[in-house]
């Protein structure tokens, strides 16, 4: 995989995940983390969606203020 720039026009503001919702966004962590996360929710204090691991999808939650920067996924085509 090539390397992926970690600035996006949504990353100085966590409330800009919004603009996230229902795509897959990779999340810079503060703890030096990193992953795809598929965002459902975005909370007072926190995000809420799917993040991989352990060979399957599972429920994950992260505070908006251990969020470093992010960058969204173009958002999915339809036929309507």
């Amino acid at each position: 995989m090539g390397y992926m720039q970690q600035t996006s026009p949504y990353a100085q503001s966590p409330w800009g995940l919004q603009q996230c919702i229902f795509r897959f966004t990779y999340m810079w962590l503060r703890n030096g983390d990193n992953f795809w996360f598929f965002l459902t929710t975005v909370g007072h204090q926190r995000v809420y969606g799917y993040r991989f691991f352990g060979g399957r999808w599972n429920h994950y939650s992260i505070a908006l203020r251990d969020i470093d920067s992010f960058h969204c996924s173009p958002p999915t085509p339809t036929l309507y």
